[in-house]
């Protein structure tokens, strides 16, 4: 077989310690490449002689015809054109003979040849095919797949896609975002969660396009799609979360679903349950961990459902999941604390709540100070403009006063709270 003759110029074992191995790969390289250019340019030559060969091959077969019918026509043939008869046959034999011997010789060098990476293979076709769509970003930044208009969606959908900026809820406080579900505050009663009071008002819809659901807004994901989320965050097994995602990865990841996830986390905790916000913001982890994946293997999430959980079966994995978990967790109870505080706040402002009532620690300002004390302190003219909330007349008292007590009235104001900067 021809394949039996294989010569790699990187596969020699036969080198010397002394000498360095890349070198001589490259010393084998170089003669094996000027070997088959000298046989190259051996089989040109032989080939140009065997076509002037056979050229004079078939003058001298002409030549030899002619006289063997000169012959048959009766003409008596002399000595002189037998010797030429004879001079011709001489000569093609001669020729035959040379040609038969380079035939042979061309025979050897193929018999002979050397295989290598070179001339084993040869391209039979070569194409380029380029994706338009290569350098296209089809993720948002935290990694959930970017809303695209597709022939099959449903009008109304992109209507209002086009038409309306997408709601994007901030992550911090449910209260801010979610008024229109969460009832106002007071000390007896409890904050609800947002995403139970939006079931009570949801109906059941079918599976819908996943460019629909992606361009939907959040008050409108939060009505259509509330019980499917709820559905999630009540899933204790990891084994049951990947078959969920797999039977509604259409809704589940997207950035809303997400969003409405952490709300309800941070919500439970500022009801105080605990362990219910443990388990939604495993689930709310599990959906962001899925879509940053995505977005680092530039693929839509739902392909990644399957290997995250893969890696989650490695202890290594699960430890690391499990870690971020905890830092997760740690951060929404700080919120939940910085958030019930606002609420407080803010219910005190709306209630007219006296802030004589409220402990005096609980009270006290960014700058530590007293905002009942610091407001006591004030002239006559600041005071009311406080009382009125009017910020031209605090400004027309703080110019009636010298530069020095102006300043320092302003700062004891920002140091109680009674003045924001901002």
């Amino acid at each position: 077989s021809k394949w039996d003759n294989i010569e790699l110029s990187d596969d020699e074992d036969d080198v010397h310690p002394n000498i360095d191995r890349e070198s001589w790969f490259r010393m084998k390289h170089r003669s094996r490449v000027e070997r088959e250019e000298r046989e190259e340019s051996d089989k040109k030559k032989i080939k140009k002689e065997m076509d002037s060969a056979d050229l004079r091959i078939r003058e001298l077969t002409h030549l030899i015809k002619s006289l063997d019918a000169s012959g048959e026509d009766g003409g008596d043939s002399d000595d002189d054109e037998l010797e030429d008869r004879e001079g011709l046959e001489a000569e093609l034999n001669a020729l035959q003979d040379a040609n038969d011997a380079r035939e042979a010789k061309l025979l050897e060098y193929e018999k002979n040849k050397k295989w290598n990476v070179d001339n084993m293979c040869h391209v039979v076709e070569e194409r380029t095919i380029v994706n338009p769509n290569a350098g296209v970003n089809k993720f948002t930044e935290s990694g959930f797949a970017a809303p695209a208009d597709v022939p099959d969606a449903p009008d109304e959908t992109k209507a209002s896609g086009s038409s309306e900026k997408k709601e994007k809820p901030e992550l911090k406080p449910a209260a801010e975002k979610k008024k229109a579900a969460k009832p106002k505050v007071t000390p007896a009663e409890s904050v609800k969660p947002a995403p139970a009071a939006i079931t009570q008002t949801k109906e059941k819809v079918g599976p819908a396009n996943h460019a629909s659901i992606s361009m939907l807004s959040y008050h409108e994901f939060t009505e259509k799609y509330a019980d499917t989320c709820e559905e999630f965050m009540k899933l204790s097994s990891l084994d049951k979360s990947r078959q969920f995602l797999l039977l509604h990865g259409d809704v589940m990841l997207q950035e809303n679903a997400s969003n409405y996830l952490l709300l309800a986390s941070l919500e439970d905790e500022m009801n105080g349950f605990r362990d219910k916000m443990r388990l939604t913001a495993r689930q709310s982890q599990i959906v962001s961990n899925i879509a940053e994946l995505a977005k680092t293997m530039r693929t839509h999430p739902g392909n990644v459902i399957v290997p995250f959980f893969k890696r989650l079966e490695e202890k290594e994995h699960l430890q690391g999941f499990n870690d971020g978990l905890e830092a997760f967790i740690g951060n929404l109870i700080k919120r939940a604390v910085v958030k019930r505080k606002e609420i407080d706040e803010e219910r005190a402002m709306e209630e007219g709540v006296d802030l004589a009532d409220i402990p005096r620690e609980d009270r006290l300002g960014p700058g530590g100070l007293d905002p009942v004390e610091v407001f006591d302190s004030l002239p006559a003219s600041m005071q009311e403009a406080f009382e009125s909330r009017n910020t031209d007349q605090l400004k027309k008292a703080l110019m009636e006063m010298s530069p020095e007590d102006a300043e320092r009235h302003l700062k004891r104001c920002v140091d109680s709270g009674l003045w924001n900067e901002g």
